[in-house]
């Protein structure tokens, strides 16, 4: 069973800067795709950032040029760093990844971001 833990959210004032993470259980590389996804009530959840067994990302367009979806081999973790905060971007992220055709999800960490 493959599990990712998140952490790194938090409150955050806007303008300001968090970097999330997910340590997954097993090597990274095994993953077809690996990504952040958000979800605020009322609303589906939405792609952030994924990032692919290549190395190729994909940014929402409400990310790009201010978040960065990055990963380390070594210690099995993907991140995910978020400046130029604004309230809009207030969610709860969930990492995911996809191996051989099956989703997984991390439990979600709380992104607060005050204006």
């Amino acid at each position: 069973q493959v599990q990712l833990v998140e952490s790194g959210g938090g409150l955050v004032q806007a303008g300001g800067s968090l970097r999330l993470s997910c340590a997954a259980s097993e090597n990274i590389f095994n993953f077809n795709t690996m990504g952040w996804y958000r979800q605020v009530p009322g609303k589906q959840r939405e792609l952030v950032a994924r990032i692919n067994v290549g190395g190729v990302t994909n940014y929402a367009d409400s990310a790009k040029g201010r978040f960065a979806i990055s990963r380390d081999g070594g210690l099995n973790t993907v991140y995910l760093q978020m400046n130029g905060l604004k309230s809009e971007d207030t969610a709860v992220y969930y990492c995911h990844a996809n191996i051989l055709s099956r989703n997984h999800w991390g439990q979600g960490t709380q992104v607060t971001v005050s204006s």
